[in-house]
């Protein structure tokens, strides 16, 4: 979960990206928020250098405007990415980009579920997963996939607390307990 200051910056740069007008589509701000995180996470020269307050912030910002332009990241993220260096919080740049992603979401109607499966899913089973999800909750779905070894058959999707199982083990355990309140009574 995003911490109060991630979501702060993860709102502004919402605000920005879907005002009317904005050249920057929400995919295009979500990638470009990730290939800087991954740029930061994945050199330890990169991230100790912007983490350091003993380096001014001129020369920070010299060298991801440089990195920006490598990945061509928009003005806008350009300007944003600044902005969060100019206040020392590039180590949060990942839980930044997550809240953001949420409340893209959020403000686009969509809802995230993980969808838990024995193997992986074909994009034809997929397709139909979101839609059976879509008319089950009345939403626009937007789906994160995972393998289960485990899991027998079927598959178990997680919308925020509540719980669809069309697993074969759930399906098992229903029938038990039908079967064994059928008995009882």
């Amino acid at each position: 979960m995003a911490s109060a200051v991630a979501n702060r910056y993860a709102r502004a740069l919402v605000d920005l990206v879907l005002a009317p007008g904005s050249s920057l589509k929400p995919e295009e701000a979500v990638a470009q928020l990730r290939a800087v995180e991954q740029m930061v996470g994945e050199s330890w020269e990169l991230r100790n250098a912007l983490l350091t307050p003993a380096i001014q912030t001129s020369r920070k910002r010299a060298v991801m405007g440089k990195l920006l332009e490598k990945i061509q990241a928009s003005h806008l993220i350009r300007n944003f990415i600044f902005v969060v260096i100019d206040h020392r919080r590039i180590a949060k740049i990942g839980e930044i980009r997550e809240a953001f992603e949420l409340l893209v979401d959020e403000r686009l109607g969509f809802v995230r579920a993980e969808v838990t499966s024995p193997a992986a899913l074909d994009d034809r089973r997929r397709g139909n997963l979101e839609l059976e999800l879509s008319r089950m909750t009345g939403k626009r779905m937007r789906l994160r996939f995972a393998v289960d070894g485990e899991l027998l058959g079927g598959a178990v999707a997680r919308i925020g607390s509540r719980v669809y199982d069309g697993s074969l083990r759930g399906q098992l355990l229903r029938m038990r307990r039908e079967l064994t309140g059928q008995i009882a009574e």
